[in-house]
């Protein structure tokens, strides 16, 4: 079982760098919670700064962060990505990374892609130790506004500097990780990504975070959610915020999720 710290998680895609967060106030105490977050399409362990302790001090659960295949510094993956890529993160690599968490209750938190995985996961799992999920920024089909931030991010990464700042996350796997994304969005396929057919079998609790400004996805993101699904969804939009409410608006963020994970467990 995985234990604070640093480490790596063993599966049978390759080995993924992890780091898990304990609050600091419970000294020897184990929390019965852990938060497992979920990153977005470019993102790591490392890009996460220092979210996942404040996090962890905040809601007094351990908090676990670890990087895909692809990313960070986990072993990277073959590209091109499929287009079903987020569907094979959320039915066989996360289902091995859960099974290594030595915790009664899980909550899945995450960001962009690792909002879409956490919520395919959940909808094709009816795990008994998920507890609830939150979604930051999430995506359940494609938009025009996304693939549109994507096409510049392309340009960003190849003619400006966004692989320079990328590197100091990814390092050896910076193409890997950058390709891996933005070959997939922007494959002809991926215009036909829908996953909403997952959000009507998710029986946790749901909190949708999103940014009033948010560039990859329009408030039609978290109508589906309202029309689709059955079960409590509580709807947080922040003003002054794009695509990364956790380093945006992360005291707002951190008060949403802490009062959310307090109301469903009351």
């Amino acid at each position: 079982m995985l234990q604070p710290g640093s480490g790596r998680i063993r599966c049978r895609e390759g080995s993924l760098e992890f780091e898990l967060h304990k609050p600091p106030q419970l000294g020897n105490v184990v929390p019965a919670a852990t938060l497992v977050l979920l990153h977005e399409g470019l993102g790591s362990v490392s890009m996460w700064r220092h979210f996942p302790g404040h996090l962890a001090e905040a809601t007094g659960c351990n908090v676990l962060a670890y990087s895909r295949l692809g990313y960070g510094e986990s072993d990277p993956c073959k590209l091109p990505r499929e287009v079903n890529y987020m569907h094979l993160e959320g039915q066989e690599v996360l289902p091995q990374v859960i099974a290594q968490i030595d915790s009664t209750e899980i909550v899945l938190i995450g960001h962009s892609d690792g909002a879409s995985i956490a919520a395919i996961y959940a909808g094709d799992n009816p795990d008994i130790k998920i507890k609830s999920i939150v979604l930051m920024a999430p995506h359940f089909f494609t938009e025009s506004i996304a693939l549109k931030s994507i096409e510049a991010a392309k340009e960003a990464y190849e003619l400006g500097d966004l692989r320079r700042r990328l590197e100091r996350h990814h390092g050896a796997n910076t193409d890997n990780a950058f390709y891996g994304w933005n070959g997939a969005w922007l494959n002809p396929a991926f215009r036909n990504w829908d996953i909403t057919e997952f959000l009507p079998k998710i029986s946790v609790p749901i909190l949708l975070v999103q940014g009033k400004q948010d560039q990859y996805g329009s408030s039609a993101q978290l109508e589906v959610v309202k029309q689709r699904c059955g079960v409590e969804v509580e709807i947080c939009v922040l003003d002054d915020c794009r695509h990364s409410p956790h380093f945006e608006q992360e005291q707002q963020t951190i008060g949403a999720i802490s009062s959310f994970l307090a109301n469903v467990s009351s």
